[in-house]
């Protein structure tokens, strides 16, 4: 009995190493592997340490350049094409966020009812655009009387028909609630708000952007663009450290070194671009002509001798810089510091429905909501920093004549153009000014 008690005691003696040896090798296994692979963060591999890197790499920079080479055109083309764009973009990303929460098992009971989504789609269209353009579509038609006075007419009650097609969306809706899918009905019809909420309230100031002057739009969308590789490049070449939980392959090493690269950019885009009229002009109208205007001041190179700041080697002692290089760089430390958390909102989001991207429209990229989320984020903060900082704030010339297009019927602008001339007559005949001899 001693014998077999000490033979079992043996056993188990032995068991119990063997599986402290194997739990020791299995350590030693992971660790190994772990540093083969790469550094780790919630359990996905660093872009530095991805294997397939490479060839992920020439995919996404085979659509960037065919994206950056697309862009280009469309700005060559002018204004209307690139607000176009715009509006392909709102629709793609309305489709990849109308999918994500659709349920087809419910929607072949409900005939219809992604159509009901697109109406809502396409009044909120209308209600941000015809706010927007009222004053470019005024101008674009004023040559013609009858055209002229239809546009005026749907601009003057264009909040009446938005409302009259929201209700009728709102009755839609109503009527087609159905037993058994009330709990999906409604979600979708929160969801679908949100997505209006999301998609409008942003891309209309970038519409506004545009015909402010394409530079307040072409500025602030290329340094997403320059910040979204510079920190692709850091990250592809020095990442090591962990950004952020919500996007396990963004590092440190390239949020600040594309935080470098894009203020640097925005300093010297702004000289190049502000010495185009083609960037610095606004749009008044839908037109597709060439521009012409002042630029004013802040597209005007100022002097700056620089002799007392630089060593006496320095060829440079004197240079020429732009005011609004001075604001570009407000826009870069922006786009380089806050509007990132655009994109970590965009993957805490598709974390919580447990998706990899919004959708596969663009090889290497993801879908479209997946290139816009942090250009969403810098269209509002470029709107509002021209409107705060670079847009005068007492009447213009033109604010007053869009007042008087948008506000007054045909026959009263008629008056009123009438008195102004009788008024500048007599004004002219007591002062005998140069002007009107």
């Amino acid at each position: 009995m001693e014998k077999e008690t000490s033979s079992s005691s043996d056993v188990s003696a032995s068991h119990v190493g063997r599986v402290r040896n194997r739990r020791r090798a299995n350590e030693f296994l992971s660790a190994v592997m772990v540093t083969t692979d790469g550094n780790k963060a919630n359990g996905q591999t660093l872009l530095v340490s991805d294997r397939n890197k490479y060839k992920s790499m020439l995919i996404r920079t085979y659509s960037t350049v065919w994206m950056i080479g697309g862009f280009a055109f469309l700005v060559y083309m002018g204004h209307l094409y690139i607000w176009a764009m715009v509006v392909v973009i709102q629709i793609f990303m309305a489709t990849e966020l109308f999918n994500l929460l659709r349920k087809s098992s419910e929607e072949k009971q409900l005939p219809g009812f992604r159509l009901l989504n697109w109406h809502f789609f396409f009044t909120a269209m209308l209600f941000t655009y015809g706010r927007f353009l009222s004053r470019e579509l005024v101008n674009t038609v004023s040559s013609d009387h009858l055209l002229y006075k239809l546009v005026s007419g749907l601009i003057k009650y264009q909040m009446f028909i938005c409302y009259f097609l929201y209700i009728s969306g709102f009755v839609w809706f109503i009527l087609t609630l159905k037993k058994k899918t009330y709990k999906y009905q409604f979600k979708q019809y929160a969801w679908t708000h949100m997505i209006l909420l999301t998609v409008f309230a942003q891309s209309s100031f970038t519409v506004a952007n545009i015909f402010e002057g394409m530079f307040w739009f072409l500025l602030p969308a290329s340094l997403i663009v320059i910040n979204d590789i510079a920190a692709y490049l850091f990250g592809f070449f020095l990442g090591r450290t962990p950004l952020i939980k919500l996007s396990p392959k963004k590092t440190w090493e390239g949020f600040i070194g594309a935080s470098v690269t894009t203020i640097i950019s925005a300093f010297l885009l702004a000289n190049v671009m502000g010495r185009f009229q083609w960037f610095t002009c606004p749009r008044k109208d839908l037109s597709t002509g060439w521009l012409q205007c002042d630029p004013g001041p802040m597209f005007k190179p100022e002097h700056y001798y620089l002799g007392d700041w630089v060593p006496h080697w320095f060829p440079w002692k004197d240079v020429f810089l732009m005011p609004v290089q001075w604001h570009a760089l407000a826009l870069g430390l922006f786009a380089s510091i806050i509007a990132p958390f655009g994109g970590f909102f965009a993957s805490g989001f598709k974390r919580a429905f447990k998706i990899k991207d919004f959708g596969d429209s663009i090889p290497g990229h993801g879908g479209i909501t997946d290139r816009m989320d942090c250009q969403m984020v810098m269209a509002v903060f470029a709107y509002i920093y021209h409107q705060s900082f670079i847009s005068p704030h007492n009447f213009s010339v033109d604010a007053i004549l869009d007042q008087i297009l948008r506000n007054l019927t045909y026959e009263e602008q008629r008056n009123l153009y009438e008195q102004l001339g009788e008024m500048l007559g007599n004004l002219c005949k007591a002062d005998k000014l140069a002007a009107c001899l």
